[in-house]
């Protein structure tokens, strides 16, 4: 029985993570190159990364704590001043933003309770106005520069979108508020007395909107010196928790070796920069290791409804997903009123860097715990109740063993459980991607549009002993997109793999918004067919 010490979960605060000798993960190098380099910082990460951790061990460290940095790179590298600075933090986490009204409310409180907390005075009637004067008076009180750190800075955006029009016009009016309010920390007299200014959230707004005003914050998301800075490298992994990955691989009877992959299958793979470097989600890692299991435990934690219900309004070639492109403008063109998918689906962890081109970036998803929570989670955003769990469970048991009539039945109790209301367009592209999701989103290796010598491939269903090459047609027939197949030679380039070769042609009929007809047949066959044809 694993009897270990219990892993902190989440964004724990730096203090109780030093407190305890469980981890030795060290990012404080980071902390100093920030405070040493500059002064206006802005990151963006997925939730659950360790941004509020981040604020936090910054917040230690301009207050002046030296004792909690003791043995750490910060600690003994440096000789850096540990001089105590007045500390601004503002954690839109606990301020309301239902409505601007409440929002600027919910602000002002929080402006007073620091006024408070610092004994001086500030009674300006206006929020902007507020937090100048609290800014200045600190100054003036304790004779140091100011630092302020301010942790989801986006929750009064992201929070509306995707949920009407009328949510969407709080998002805007928030977003003025926020502008305004940031605004304030660029005032000539406000940035003389500024030592440090560290704003983190999951997505970011481009500079003609929140941060119009800052046209000096230095945004290290996508820097590659900061590419590690959150998330566990695999290095970490191996070192910091070998006595947990031991424990885990002893409740499993089987090799550390064995865990170790495992945990980089579901929860590594994120990259931030051009720089090759890949981490893990840190919040999913520590739930695994201090369950012994491999869940969906970041996914778990928020449903991405506003993104889902963006990817269905742009009418998103879902199955691309995997291997999107864009270029650099993407990331800094990001409006509320002009929503890119695909930033969105980068900034909030959804998919990640892949590869880097000419400027040209290619996405994919990080790991398999995203690839297969995502995927069903948009496959579930098509269905109904009525749809029989049963058999989708078992969806890549029956193409595993082949039982292909299971499948199909399988296949078509999906798409008659779609709402008739749901979707206007059944074309081919729809029942594409429908198909697509229900067997990759069930731990299927599929992969859509694949470029083979001849032609485009629609899906490829990849196991350890047997491919299936599948050609989808729309109120044609079966034989037409087996025809295809032999035609376009697609399944040539499996052949070398010493693995089974299944052709499949599929027809859709868009009045019945159902499979009308399937076909199958085994490549083996097909070949010694064409061979005794020759002979003739």
């Amino acid at each position: 029985m694993n009897t270990l010490p219990k892993l902190p979960i989440g964004d724990s605060s730096f203090e109780s993570i030093r407190g305890n000798n469980l981890l030795y993960i060290d990012k404080t190098r980071y902390i100093y190159k920030m405070a040493d380099e500059g002064k206006y910082y802005f990151m963006s990460r997925p939730r659950r990364f360790g941004k509020s951790l981040t604020v936090s061990t910054l917040r230690c460290f301009f207050q002046g704590k030296k004792e909690m940095f003791q043995g750490l790179w910060l600690g003994q590298n440096t000789q850096w001043e540990w001089k105590e600075h007045p500390v601004i933090f503002l954690d839109f986490n606990g301020i309301s933003h239902d409505t601007p009204e409440n929002l600027k409310k919910s602000l002002q409180r929080t402006l007073e309770k620091i006024s408070e907390a610092y004994d001086v005075i500030c009674d300006a009637p206006l929020l902007k106005h507020q937090f100048k004067e609290l800014i200045l008076s600190l100054h003036k009180k304790n004779g140091m520069p100011v630092v302020i750190l301010i942790d989801e800075y986006d929750k009064p955006l992201i929070d509306h979108l995707g949920k009407g029009r009328e949510a969407m016009e709080t998002a805007k009016a928030n977003r003025d508020i926020l502008k305004h309010f940031l605004g304030v920390i660029k005032d000539g007299d406000v940035a003389a007395v500024l030592r440090f200014v560290f704003i983190t959230g999951v997505s970011k707004f481009s500079r003609v909107s929140v941060f119009s005003e800052l046209n000096n914050l230095n945004d290290i998301t996508m820097n590659r010196y900061y590419a590690e800075m959150l998330g566990y490298t695999q290095s970490e992994i191996e070192s910091c928790f070998k006595s947990h990955i031991k424990g885990f691989a002893e409740e499993y009877d089987c090799a550390s070796e064995q865990i170790i992959e495992q945990l980089k299958i579901y929860y590594n793979g994120y990259r931030f920069s051009e720089r090759d470097v890949r981490v893990y989600n840190p919040f999913s890692v520590l739930k695994s290791l201090a369950e012994c299991a491999f869940k969906n435990y970041w996914f778990e934690t928020g449903t991405p409804t506003f993104l889902i219900n963006l990817l269905r309004e742009r009418n998103y070639p879902l199955p691309t997903i995997e291997n999107m492109e864009a270029g650099e403008e993407t990331f800094s063109t990001y409006e509320i009123e002009n929503l890119k998918p695909e930033a969105l689906l980068f900034q909030t962890g959804y998919v990640t860097i892949k590869d880097v081109e000419d400027h040209i970036y290619t996405f994919t998803y990080p790991n398999k715990e995203v690839k297969l929570a995502f995927q069903k989670h948009l496959l579930f955003s098509y269905l109904d109740k009525t749809v029989n769990y049963s058999k989708i469970l078992r969806i890549s048991s029956y193409l595993q063993k082949g039982m292909l009539n299971d499948f199909m039945e399988a296949m078509s109790a999906v798409f008659a459980s779609i709402p008739y209301s749901i979707e206007s367009k059944r074309d081919e592209a729809y029942f594409h991607t429908v198909f697509y999701l229900a067997v990759s989103g069930y731990g299927v290796h599929a992969d859509s549009e694949v470029l083979s010598s001849e032609g485009r491939i629609d899906l490829v269903m990849e196991f350890p002993d047997r491919v299936y090459v599948i050609e989808f047609k729309c109120d044609r027939s079966a034989d037409k997109a087996l025809r295809q197949i032999h035609e376009k030679n697609y399944a040539q380039k499996y052949q070398d793999m010493g693995k089974k070769i299944i052709l499949m042609g599929i027809n859709f009929d868009s009045q019945k918004r159902n499979i009308s007809e399937w076909k199958q047949e085994s490549y083996e066959n097909l070949m010694i067919y064409r061979r005794s044809e020759n002979k003739k």
